[in-house]
Order: structure tokens, then sequence, then C-alpha cells
């Protein structure tokens, strides 16, 4: 017997001794084996049994690892609506936060400065872009709906005063502009152009821009019926550049070589200044205006990673690259 486990070449005692470790294992020892086995299968258990114990610890400890690790890794998703002028920025720093924080997605929605106010207080929104300061109303309504508001500037914008690259006028004053838009002043004769009927544009009264141009640009005198009202500013920029006669304003970060800006005068025509990056920085330019994210104080700590951002060299740079002036 001992014999026929000892030999190698023997074919009945390699499936005796299969048939005994399987034996072994499953009866726990409980009947009398072979020397031979007893001897060189009791190491081999033990092995065995060790390994066990070292996969069961490591997959205990894997999900230990998992388990503590889950709050680092845990998802943040935010929306930001609002003002088409400070759209292009949100996007570019939206975009740049969630590439260094693959963990955090941002959708970023345009529509205009009072749909973004509006979707803030129907909580449809976690921050409302705009390029005007909340209105009287809006503040009452806001802490109406019990939301601790905090409004925070991003950047600066100078608002560019556009006609088509065809169009012969150079400089406006204030007083003229308002003219224009108000509805006096109908012919590009009136103001030193050919004599051509003027086609005004004008973003719709949802937007921030239409807001601030009519108390900053034209003393607070309501637009003429004849204003083509468009609902974005890209819209303005197009119609403007396939219209001979047209003028209309956007913000400095939407202009193209299909519009030409005009130079403007806030002092009866004595000083004419263009919408250039510099004379916004150095305040020669007299229509310009701060950008603002509006937002819920109680949301704030969720938000903070992606505002401390905006705000950072970093951020403050993508604002300029954009075409804005930056805060810090």
């Amino acid at each position: 017997m001992v014999k026929n486990y000892l030999c190698p070449k023997s074919e009945a005692p390699l499936v005796a001794i299969k048939t005994n470790i399987q034996h072994i294992d499953s009866q726990e020892f409980t009947k009398p084996q072979p020397p031979f086995l007893l001897r060189h299968l009791f190491p081999k258990l033990k092995i065995l049994k060790e390994m066990k114990t070292i996969l069961k610890l490591l997959v205990f400890s894997l999900t230990l690892i998992s388990c503590g690790g889950s709050k680092s890794s845990q998802s943040t998703s935010m929306t930001i609506k609002g003002s088409d002028t400070v759209l292009p920025l949100a996007q570019k720093t939206a975009e740049s936060f969630m590439g260094q924080h693959k963990e955090t997605a941002i959708t970023v929605v345009g529509g205009g400065s009072g749909t973004g106010i509006t979707a803030l207080m129907d909580g449809n929104t976690d921050i409302a872009m705009s390029s005007r300061d909340l209105k009287a109303e809006e503040k009452i309504k806001l802490k109406e709906k019990g939301l601790d508001i905090e409004v925070l500037t991003i950047g600066i914008d100078a608002l560019a005063v556009v006609v088509n690259p065809e169009n012969k006028v150079q400089k406006l004053t204030r007083e003229q502009l308002e003219g224009i838009f108000t509805g006096s002043i109908n012919n590009w004769s009136e103001v030193g152009g050919e004599s051509m009927e003027i086609v005004v544009y004008s973003r719709e009264n949802s937007s921030g821009t239409y807001e601030f141009f009519k108390e900053h640009v034209m003393d607070k005198k309501n637009y003429s019926s004849k204003v083509l009202n468009m609902p974005a500013t890209g819209a303005i920029v197009q119609s403007v550049s396939q219209t001979k006669g047209a003028i209309g304003y956007i913000g400095m970060a939407y202009v193209t070589p299909e519009v030409r800006t005009l130079d403007v005068s806030y002092d009866s025509g004595a000083n004419f200044y263009a919408p250039s990056f510099e004379n916004a920085m150095n305040k020669t330019y007299p229509i310009s205006r701060p950008l603002y994210y509006i937002f819920d104080n109680s949301k704030k700590d969720n938000l903070k990673p992606y505002l401390d951002f905006c705000l950072s060299s970093e951020g403050q740079a993508l604002v300029k690259e954009i075409g804005f002036l930056p805060v810090q």
C-alpha cells in the first residue's frame, strides 16, 4: 500500500491520493489517514487557511477604504442661469473648473438676467447671472421667499454700440443715442451719415443689458415702439451685420469683425472714447457695468469652491480672456 502511494508511475494511486485529499478536507480528519498524507497535507492545508484569512482581511480592508473614501469622491452639481452677457464667462469658468474637479457637474443656461433671477426665486437655479443690479421689487420677492441673497461681482463689462461695417458714422454722443433708441432720430443723415433709415435692435425686456442701457444711456426714457427686440445678444450681432442701416448694443465680449463699434461721448461731444479694454480699465469709456453672480447664502458651502475659483487669479485671467475686465 505504501509502495503504491510513493510510485509516481501508477495511475490508480494518484486517484486515491486525490480522493483522500477531498475526503480530508470535507470530513476534517475524522477518519485515520495514511501517515504519508498526514505529513504532507497538514502544511498545505495550513497555508490554504492562512490564505483564506488574508483574503478575508483584504476584502474587509477594501470595503473600509471604499466606504471611507466615498465622501471625498461625492459628486456635486449646480445650475447657473440668466444673463446672456455673463453666459460666455460662466461657460468658460465652469468648463475650466470641471476639468480640475471631475466630481462636479455645472449646467449653464442663458435667457437674460430677469430669467435667471426669477429662476432663483423659484428654486430652479443655484446661481443667477445678472448684468444689472437687483430691482427693489425683486429684492422684496426674494426676501418673501425666505432667501438670504448675496451678490458677487465677478467681472466688469464695457457695453459697445455697434453698426454695420458699411455705415460711415464713426461716433455718437449719449444724447444722439438716446434720440435713436427713443425714436426722435430716425435717419442716419441726422447724425452725420448718409440718408438711410435707422433700424434699431435691442435686447428684450428680460435682459439686464436692456435695463442697463435704458437707465444709463437713455436717461430712463422708454424705447421706441419701432425698436426690434431680440432674444439673445448673438441675434443682435447677426442682424446688425446683415442690415446696412442697423444699430444695436452688445457686451464687449460679443464684438466680432462682422460689426463695427462706435466711439461714444458723455460730455456733449467734447471727448469720444472707444469701447476698448484699455479705456474701460482707465474708466474713460463711459458705458460699463459690473457682472454679478447672485445666490442664496444657505447654499454657499456647496458653491464656494467654484465661486472662489472665479475670483482666483486663474479665474480672473479667464475673465480677461473672454473680453471683460477683472475685479481682482
